[in-house]
């Protein structure tokens, strides 16, 4: 069951707040507010963490692809020369014996 949150208007607000106030009291309201805060701080930090994580996966990913890829350009440049020796090879081969 889905509760918009036009539910939580001015009066409901006030209602949970004075709810709030009569469970811990004046005195431990400080308390838990800094409970709150402190959690927030560790939760935002933990989602940048995550979000560092994976960014550098991402670049890391990035760099393999680009490191696989000059490793084929490079052979596929090896793999050309090759036959293009042997082709001089025959070449110069076939002009000899005519």
């Amino acid at each position: 069951m889905n509760l918009p949150l036009a539910v939580f208007d001015g009066p409901v607000i006030w209602v949970v707040l004075f709810v709030v106030l009569l469970l811990f009291g004046g005195s431990k309201l400080p308390e838990l507010a800094r409970g709150m805060g402190k959690a927030k701080r560790e939760f935002k930090k933990a989602s940048e963490e995550v979000e560092d994580e994976v960014r550098n996966a991402v670049h890391e990913d990035e760099q393999r692809k680009a490191r696989l890829k000059a490793i084929e350009e490079e052979e596929r440049a090896r793999i050309r020369a090759k036959l293009e020796e042997e082709e001089r090879a025959k070449r110069a081969q076939d002009g000899k014996q005519n």
